[in-house]
């Protein structure tokens, strides 16, 4: 996914060379290709996000088109305020990149796990959220975002689980992708970022009927589309690797809740911070976010409708 956003940021920029990366500080072998193709469009803003975002703006105002990453603990939670009174309050195309969403960053503690991001920005009037799931969709992502000329939020995992779809993918802003037909009206997942692997997987192995959705766009999303999944399906199962509160989940369950009535188990990371550090999946198993503790959840859920 990584080099994915790499190459889509080198191809844009190379187009457009108003376009310009700044970043906190980090990723410099991730931007190694960048400073090579684009030198007069790269700028290290150093360890001052806050600051970042107000020159990035600045710079929106004065006609480029600025790239702002960091991971994700940082842009966009530590320059909430930045993000909303000096970009989106003025609809300036700022494109924000928060790599290493979720737990990835697990030895580094609570202060580098972002579980929180989505609900964050999601609340900012005139910021898109794009939560992407494997390569393939960060093109997609990268794409609309540029070509949208407004605030966007890009959520980027750095897990990886490998690619979900099988060559690229074209949608509208909003759409939910198709990643398994299913062929009952059972049981459907929809899924955001690293645990869209987890969804094909288990669908795969134990609901072979059931049909599986990609969310790479949690804002806007197509209220239509989840409206005629929440009315076909009898459950809706919503994966993703953040908090239960105002996430993907939050989103489905708002919109069944006044257009679709349905049964939607929110699977996500609980109201509550890591209790210890540890590898990755060691993390992910503590909040109930490894494959055997949700399939456990899923058939328990199910089994008690």
């Amino acid at each position: 996914m990584r080099a994915a956003f790499s190459e889509a940021l080198v191809r844009i920029a190379k187009a457009d060379p108003n376009v310009l990366l700044l970043t906190g500080d980090h990723g410099y072998a991730l931007f190694d290709d960048f400073r090579k193709a684009c030198p007069a469009q790269y700028i290290n803003a150093g360890i001052a996000e806050q600051n970042m975002v107000g020159m990035a703006a600045g710079l929106a105002r004065a006609g480029f088109r600025p790239f702002v990453y960091g991971l994700s603990a940082f842009i966009p939670v530590r320059v909430v305020e930045q993000i909303k009174l000096d970009v989106a309050h003025d609809q300036l195309p700022v494109i924000f990149i928060g790599d290493g969403a979720g737990f990835v960053y697990s030895h580094l503690g609570t202060s580098h796990q972002s579980t929180e991001d989505v609900a964050c920005t999601r609340a900012i009037p005139d910021l898109a959220v794009y939560s992407p799931a494997d390569r393939f969709e960060v093109s997609l992502c990268m794409d609309n975002a540029y070509e949208s000329k407004l605030p966007v939020y890009l959520r980027m995992g750095k897990s990886d689980r490998g690619d979900v779809h099988a060559h690229a993918v074209q949608a509208k802003v909003g759409a939910l992708l198709p990643v398994r037909p299913g062929c009952s009206d059972n049981v459907a997942f929809i899924a955001t970022g690293a645990l869209l692997r987890t969804a094909t997987d288990i669908a795969a192995a134990s609901y072979p009927d059931a049909a599986v959705w990609s969310a790479p766009f949690i804002k806007p999303i197509d209220t239509e589309q989840v409206t005629e999944i929440c009315r076909r399906y009898s459950t809706v199962i919503v994966l993703e690797e953040h908090s239960v509160l105002g996430g993907l989940g939050s989103v489905i369950a708002e919109i069944s809740a006044e257009l679709a009535p349905v049964r939607v188990l929110r699977i996500g990371v609980n109201d509550r911070f890591s209790h210890h550090c540890g590898t990755y999946e060691y993390l992910l198993k503590e909040h109930g976010l490894d494959r055997a503790s949700i399939e456990q959840r899923i058939h328990a859920y199910l089994a008690a409708d």
